[in-house]
């Protein structure tokens, strides 16, 4: 019988017991395990020289588990100690999910949907204005840049929009309820109109572009489908939309529409345009972009139009683009969209707080140092060093209990990490001392470079 693989988990003084308790309570694993304290009191300060320094070899062992916090180059370490070194979770609780997550891996690199999106106001720019407005966009996940125009407002620059935006290596779309315009973008190389009628389905015997069908008006099924069977006589390719109306104004009997479409028409490459719903209702639009791509991907959409107008909205694009790739794997998989990833939760997190009360409380009773550590638990907020645990719902309140009158760096550092603190409980999201809240695909921020030394902030000022 083969030898099961032998995990080694490196922590530190404070972290060995809780990671204890979550290695046992994981009961029967694929694998044995140890864990082996490294020497430092707090696990997050690793780094890979001082485990190579540290760490006795050779190693009995098949796998080397460090923080996920854990700094340096775990390549160059794995190759010094002939056994593979990998980072966990930086939170020792979240382990039972590293190990799911690492026996089941999704991938996330693959789509259906494609992501039209619009520069509404695209005739009041210049062309360098939307060829930027247009980098900007594909660099949050739009696959097609479409120019919408506005009602009587004249759009001279629309050819070299279009020209500009193929030699930057753009598809394009024209959005227009302008003939003339569409006509105009079409000739100019245009890869899709948006929408021609069965009115105007003529526009689409004059260029090469791939026509979006609509209806008359919004509702107008029939002539919806008058003009796919037109177009199918022809053999063109074509996309049909069936409008998504906003709310209360008739969501439901759209979506249903969209599902006649379906199907009626099983082959039919559908748009959706979900600018009615994320800019119309004043809600987070992550939400909104997770449900929206959910059916998107039950009805096997081929595309939608999203638009970056209002605030709110103003991720529109990427959030979009997140929504699709879990949909899609959840699709693929034949599982719920659960576990795939966290950055549509923008405002809270699945599991905020991982240690409570009283294992907070039992590892500030281990604390020897003057320097103040801070930790959330559903409770509140806790603040402790060796002079003992404060704790409270309100940062201000704990401002009498730290006796930092006199010490205004470290009283501002406190002051902006309680805030911090407070906000994480206040919403249910996960803190983390040093680290900025984790806001999901809401905010943009720089990859963590795991290669890069991050020394921690000052805690405590001098004193004599």
């Amino acid at each position: 019988m083969e030898r099961p693989e032998h995990v080694l988990f490196l922590t530190g003084r404070l972290a060995l017991p809780a990671l204890t308790r979550v290695l046992t309570d994981l009961g029967a694993l694929p694998f044995t395990w140890e864990i082996r304290e490294l020497g430092l009191q707090v696990a997050a300060l690793m780094t890979a020289d001082m485990v190579r320094r540290r760490l006795s070899t050779p190693v009995a062992a098949d796998r080397i588990i460090v923080p996920g916090r854990c700094r340096g180059d775990l390549a160059a370490l794995s190759q010094a100690l002939g056994v593979p070194v990998e980072r966990g979770p930086e939170e020792l609780k979240d382990l039972p999910r590293f190990f799911r997550r690492a026996a089941q891996p999704v991938d996330l690199s693959t789509w259906r949907v494609q992501i039209f999106a619009e520069i509404t106001d695209a005739p009041r720019l210049t062309v360098a204005q939307v060829v930027a407005r247009a980098q900007a966009l594909r660099a949050d996940g739009a696959d097609v840049i479409d120019l919408g125009g506005l009602p009587d407002t004249p759009f001279p620059q629309l050819e070299d929009c279009v020209q500009a935006l193929k030699a930057a290596g753009h598809r394009v779309s024209v959005d227009s309820q302008s003939s003339d315009e569409l006509l105009r973008g079409g000739r100019a190389g245009a890869d899709y109109l948006l929408s021609l009628t069965p009115q105007t389905l003529w526009i689409a015997d004059e260029v090469a572009s791939v026509p979006v069908l609509i209806g008359a008006e919004p509702g107008d099924e029939a002539g919806l489908w008058a003009a796919i069977e037109a177009m199918q006589r022809r053999g063109r390719p074509f996309m049909a939309d069936a409008i998504l109306d906003p709310i209360p104004f008739g969501l439901t009997r759209s979506i249903v529409r969209y599902h006649r479409l379906r199907e009626r028409f099983p082959e039919v490459a559908i748009l959706m345009g979900t600018g009615n719903l994320s800019e119309l209702t004043e809600a987070d639009t992550s939400g909104i972009h997770a449900v929206l791509l959910g059916l998107c991907a039950e009805l096997d959409v081929a595309a939608i139009l999203t638009t970056q107008v209002s605030g709110h909205a103003r991720r529109a694009v990427r959030e979009a683009d997140v929504a699709r790739r879990m949909m899609h794997a959840a699709v693929q998989l034949q599982t719920l969209p659960k576990g795939l990833g966290d950055a549509l939760m923008t405002a809270h997190d699945k599991h905020p707080w991982p240690d409570s009360a009283d294992e907070i409380a039992t590892i500030a009773a281990q604390v020897k140092d003057p320097n103040f550590r801070i930790q959330v638990s559903a409770e509140g907020l806790h603040v402790y060093n060796r002079d003992g645990l404060r704790r409270a719902t309100d940062a201000m309140a704990l401002w009498p209990q730290l006796g930092l009158q006199g010490d205004a760096g470290h009283a501002f550092y406190m002051g902006a990490e309680l805030a911090r603190a407070e906000i994480a409980w206040q919403l249910g999201k996960r803190y983390v001392q040093d680290q900025p809240l984790d806001w999901g695909c809401a905010v943009e921020r720089p990859p963590d470079d795991k290669l890069a030394w991050c020394a921690p902030a000052p805690t405590k000022g001098a004193r004599p």
